[in-house]
């Protein structure tokens, strides 16, 4: 990550909405930033499958659930922040991964420049493909400060993206249980 190039913008931004860069409150503003940038958006040098290698034969075929994951992403179209939960649920073919695994991948994707739809398919597939389950479902839940700061400002509403694979899309009954246990109907 070009840390210069951030400082160089944010000091840009800075003078383009009439406001003084050296004044004592702003000197340090481009460099804040940046080291924030940096934080913020580390998911572009991370591998989300990478998290999902070290597992375990159990031969568990039921389904687990890792529910109210909490996650802070930054939406693309307006750089302001969008903040929620995530629900993840797959049915192992035999293999299971760590607990904290499933909320590692959420970070990696949510560690980057996104839309909540996209956010929701990258997690669905990164576990399809890396531990080619019988199903996964993701849903999130998120309030986007885009649209209760600035536009429509409706704070506490709240936007909800789904992805159903394999069992989850195809049987009813196995995309209800999911959202039972997660607390949706």
């Amino acid at each position: 990550m070009d840390q210069d190039k951030i400082k160089d913008a944010i000091t840009s931004i800075i003078e383009a909405i009439g406001d003084d860069p050296n004044r004592e409150g702003l000197v340090d503003t481009p460099r804040r930033i940046a080291e924030m940038y940096a934080d913020i958006f580390r998911g572009m040098q991370e591998d989300p499958e990478e998290h999902l290698k070290v597992g375990f034969e159990e031969g568990h075929q039921e389904m687990v659930i890792a529910k109210d994951i909490p996650f802070y992403s930054m939406c693309e179209h307006h750089f302001l922040p969008f903040h929620g939960i995530a629900h993840i649920g797959y049915i192992p073919n035999g293999r299971v991964v760590g607990a904290s695994k499933l909320s590692r991948v959420v970070e990696v994707f949510a560690r980057r420049p996104q839309l909540q739809e996209r956010l929701t398919t990258q997690i669905a597939d990164t576990f399809v493909n890396a531990l080619q389950p019988k199903g996964v479902a993701v849903i999130m839940e998120a309030e986007h400060l885009c649209m209760t700061m600035r536009g429509i400002r409706k704070p506490g509403s709240k936007m909800v993206t789904s992805a159903m694979r394999g069992l989850f899309r195809e049987r009813s009954a196995t995309r209800a249980e999911f959202l039972t246990l997660i607390g949706l109907k």
